[in-house]
């Protein structure tokens, strides 16, 4: 009961975080969309912290503009993007248009001098993230910060699940991440999310695609459009890292009446080491060996719920002859991770980034960071991922 109870107390403080007075230097974002993810991207863990103000925001339609600053009680609404981005009293910009428009407005930000959060895909392709975060724009003394919003990165259980792999000795890592059919449009696709996932696990490119699939939209769309995709790729060392992800999910139920019914999985990521000999006390010509594997429940928002199970198995045989196995047994543990040391429990993925986005800004130290050429590889595994299934790269937009 106590843990029920502990659990809705902290899922409450995450969605409803406490106002706090803001500072007179305060951080002062303006945001480009009236996108439904902004509310808990910024605005909401904005009002806890004490050096974010939402003040502004701007859409392609005026009147839902004024609809979503009346609802959030966003102060100012401008009636472009442009005008947004010509307020001089706008200190940075949240970009969560469709992924098509990131890079033109990305850089009109950065020429404006405003400090960009870019919501992910940065960019619709390799090209663009190449000319956007190698841009001159930030290479100047006192250039804007540049942020792609990977904020599961900032949470504490990530690193504590980094903490807990070994990237040289993973021999399978696999990402998983099903989305219930109806929840979001067919046409807001988040499988960038595993790709960022199998480049953190090992720590590295991989040397190539192995293999790619994708499931094309129904009729009535673009087929040329992935509704789900799946992918194996081969990195340095040997180990693969494979995905599925699909963002209109249904079945995966024994009932056959369940079958069209949406998919309820939690985001999974699982970690195969290789096996290695650890010492130990054993009788002449035995020796332990151990296969570790680690299982993240929930990666993708954790702050909700999440758990890291740690399985350890262990095997005693011979290590000559027909390696008879004399004994195996597997040791199981599980791991959570809520907070930062001595930090409060009620941080989301999104609160964690927009911190250390201020942090950046203000020029403190960051408990982490994507760096500019981190988001430039992100984009050549997707675009590498997309020839392999045959599909072809994702447009730059013209004028853009």
């Amino acid at each position: 009961m106590s843990a029920l109870v502990s659990f809705l107390w902290r899922n409450y403080k995450c969605h409803y975080p406490s106002e706090v007075s803001k500072q007179n230097d305060a951080l002062r974002i303006g945001l480009l969309g009236a996108s439904k993810i902004a509310p808990p991207a910024v605005i909401s863990p904005a009002k806890s912290h004490p050096e974010v103000i939402v003040v502004a925001v701007a859409a392609r339609d005026p009147k839902r503009a004024q609809a979503y600053a009346k609802k959030y009680r966003i102060p100012i609404v401008h009636d472009s993007y442009q005008t947004l981005l010509d307020d001089p009293a706008i200190d940075a910009i949240y970009i969560a248009l469709p992924p098509g428009h990131h890079y033109e407005w990305a850089i009109k930000a950065l020429k404006a001098e405003k400090h960009v959060l870019l919501e992910k895909p940065s960019v619709s392709n390799a090209e663009e993230a190449a000319k956007l975060f190698r841009s001159p724009l930030l290479s100047k003394t006192g250039s804007p910060v540049l942020l792609e919003a990977f904020h599961y990165r900032f949470y504490p259980a990530w690193q504590k699940l980094l903490s807990l792999i070994d990237p040289a000795n993973i021999v399978e890592a696999h990402s998983a991440s099903y989305l219930p059919k109806g929840i979001i449009p067919l046409y807001d696709i988040r499988c960038t999310y595993n790709v960022s996932i199998l480049r953190q696990v090992f720590g590295t490119e991989p040397d190539e695609c192995l293999e790619a699939s994708y499931r094309g939209m129904p009729p009535g769309h673009d087929k040329e459009i992935d509704q789900a995709f799946t992918a194996r790729w081969r990195f340095p060392n040997g180990g693969i890292g494979s995905m599925v992800a699909d963002m209109i999910a249904d079945g995966g139920y024994s009932i056959p009446m369940m079958h069209e019914f949406p998919r309820i999985q939690l985001p999974k990521l699982e970690i195969k080491h290789r096996e290695v000999i650890v010492e130990d006390k054993l009788p002449s010509g035995q020796e332990h060996a151990v296969q570790k594997t680690v299982i993240f429940w929930n990666y993708l928002l954790p702050h909700i719920y999440h758990r890291i199970d740690i399985l350890e198995q262990h095997t005693i045989r011979s290590p000559s002859g027909d390696r008879k196995v004399v004994k195996s047994w597997t040791e199981t543990s599980y791991v959570k991770e809520y907070s930062k040391k001595d930090g409060p429990d009620s941080i989301t993925t999104y609160s964690a980034q927009l911190e250390d986005f201020v942090n950046k800004i203000k020029k403190r130290p960051v408990y982490e960071w994507v760096a500019l050429e981190d988001s430039v590889k992100q984009m050549e595994m997707i675009d590498n991922a997309y020839k392999k299934a045959g599909l072809p790269i994702r447009p730059s937009k013209a004028g853009g």
